[in-house]
């Protein structure tokens, strides 16, 4: 065995911000009321839908799967980074930084297919609306969320399971604000190249084919919007899909940043920008942005009070 390794690793520690140390308390209460402000958002959006039998259509019901997942991406995050800042006790269990790690990729995965749902969705409703109640009926749609749901959970175990197994330096400080694949990955001593191939290879097909899906859907959609005789028709059809476009464009494009690229370039002050902007700042957007003109949810809150 090589000098260094520890196979029995009990705990890491997460770094965080070293070069705002003197910020952290401010940092605490920016994160906390916008972790607060999130939860209250989709809460709302998830309450609203749930409650309200006139929502309960195939648009409405992956937007409040979407929204849990924003909550639980917010809830396995924030809660332990708002720790660190507030206690300055950086250290997690070697268990619970692979459980981190695990939920959150199952999460991406399962944010991925829902997004492709939506955009299916949007896309049946635009294009082929006379099949709208046939293609996109209750089955249909239960088997669509079960399906992001299954796969996003059991999509991950395998990487996990390999990365579990890595042997690690004397160093076991994450150059990160929570455990991620790629600073695990920095950090082993073991080799990694097997592992980080599977990583890109995975991630780009998945990456790409729901990608490749959302945008031939929003291909046929613009062409179909554009066939529409009236102006009002066209900006009807149309703004029932901004939101959802909205979203895919913010959320690929952190992702993209974030992981498809070797951890020989890996920028880790860069990566804890955009892990922040995926686990904070869009979840925190999403419920305004699907909500804020929509008459029919707005209608619904209305009537909730």
């Amino acid at each position: 065995m090589m000098t260094g390794f520890q196979n029995n690793i009990t705990e890491f520690t997460i770094q965080g911000f070293l070069n705002v140390q003197h910020l952290h308390y401010p940092l605490f209460i920016l994160f906390l009321f916008i972790y607060l402000i999130t939860l209250l958002g989709n809460l709302t959006v998830f309450t609203v839908i749930s409650l309200n039998s006139h929502l309960h259509t195939p648009m409405y019901i992956f937007l409040m799967n979407l929204s849990f997942i924003d909550i639980s991406f917010t809830s396995t995050i924030l809660p332990n980074f708002l720790h660190v800042l507030f206690t300055q006790q950086k250290n997690i269990s070697f268990v619970g930084c692979i459980a981190q790690m695990y939920v959150f990729a199952s999460l991406v995965v399962c944010e991925y297919i829902l997004l492709t749902a939506m955009a299916y969705d949007r896309y049946i409703a635009i294009c082929h609306p006379l099949h709208y109640v046939v293609r996109m009926d209750e089955k249909h749609c239960a088997c669509l969320v079960a399906a992001a749901w299954s796969v996003g959970f059991l999509d991950p175990i395998g990487h996990v399971v390999l990365i579990s197994k890595l042997s690690f330096c004397a160093s076991h400080v994450i150059d990160h604000i929570f455990c991620d694949v790629t600073p695990l990955l920095k950090l082993s001593c073991s080799d990694t190249f097997n592992i980080e191939i599977m990583n890109y290879i995975e991630g780009f097909l998945l990456t790409f084919n729901s990608f490749l899906l959302i945008s031939v859907s929003y291909v046929c959609i613009v062409f179909t919007i554009l066939n529409i005789q009236s102006s009002e028709g066209r900006s009807k059809a149309f703004s029932t899909c901004t939101s959802h476009l909205t979203c895919v464009v913010i959320i690929y494009g952190t992702i993209i940043c974030m992981y498809l690229r070797p951890t020989s370039i890996l920028s880790p002050e860069r990566d804890k920008f955009f892990s922040l902007l995926y686990i904070v700042l869009i979840p925190l957007l999403n419920p305004f942005i699907y909500t804020l003109r929509n008459i029919e949810f707005q209608t619904a809150l209305r009537n909730q009070r």
